[in-house]
C-alpha cells in the first residue's frame, strides 16, 4: 500500500534526522500540545514533517516552532478567572498560565505583535497582543479543577473573563467568545 510505504519512509527520514526529532524525543517530557511558530526565539523543534498531519491539512509550514507539553505549560506562573461561560451561563473557574507569558517562554520578544489562534477544528482568530495584554487572556488547562479534556473544550482553550471586560460584558453571552478558541493547538506570530 502506498501510504503505509510514504509513513514508514517520513518515520525512518524523521528518526534518522535530529532536527525533525519530535519534542518527546528530545526530552521535553510529553506529547506537544501547543506549537508557536514565527517571530519567536530560537525554539525546540524543526521543520513541519509529513507526520504533523493537523498542520499539513491546515496548510502550516514553519523552519523552527516552540512545542509546549503539558509539563512545561505548569511550570508557568498559573492565573485563575472566572468569567460566566456561554455553553450554561454559569460562572466556572479557568486556571493556566498568561498567554503572554506563554509567548514570553517561547522567546517571543516583540512589544507589538500580531497573533493567529488556531483550534484543532481549523477555526483561526486574529488577535493583537496588545489585546492579549489587555484583556489577560490565559492558556486555561483546566476547568473548574479538572483538566480540559480533548473532544470538550480542550485540552487549550485561549479565553479570558469577559465578565470583567466591559466592552465584552455588553456584549450577549453566545457572543462574548469568539476571540477565544478552545482546542487552541498552534499560534503564529507575526512581528508588527
Amino acid at each position: 500500500m502506498k501510504k503505509r510505504h510514504f509513513l514508514t519512509t517520513a518515520a525512518a527520514a524523521a528518526l534518522a534526522t535530529p532536527a525533525l526529532a519530535t519534542p518527546a524525543r528530545r526530552g521535553t517530557g510529553g506529547p506537544g500540545l501547543l506549537t508557536i511558530t514565527g517571530a519567536i526565539g530560537r525554539g525546540n523543534r524543526g521543520p513541519r514533517t509529513a507526520l504533523d498531519q493537523m498542520l499539513v491539512k491546515q496548510q502550516i509550514a514553519f523552519d523552527k516552532a516552540h512545542v509546549f507539553d503539558a509539563p512545561a505549560l505548569h511550570r508557568l506562573p498559573v492565573v485563575t478567572i472566572r468569567p460566566t461561560l456561554e455553553y450554561d451561563a454559569q460562572p466556572h473557574s479557568l486556571r493556566g498560565p498568561l498567554l503572554t507569558d506563554v509567548l514570553q517562554a517561547a522567546g517571543v520578544q516583540a512589544q507589538e505583535a500580531s497573533l493567529l489562534l488556531r483550534a484543532i477544528d481549523g477555526y483561526t482568530v486574529p488577535l493583537s497582543l496588545a489585546q492579549a495584554r489587555r484583556q489577560r487572556f490565559i492558556v486555561a488547562t483546566h476547568l473548574d479543577g479538572q483538566p480540559l479534556a480533548l473532544g470538550g473544550l480542550g485540552p487549550l482553550w485561549a479565553v479570558f473573563d469577559a465578565d470583567r471586560d466591559p466592552a465584552t460584558a455588553a456584549k450577549q453571552l453566545p457572543e462574548r467568545f469568539a476571540a477565544c478558541p478552545w482546542g487552541l493547538y498552534h499560534i503564529e506570530v507575526q512581528a508588527g
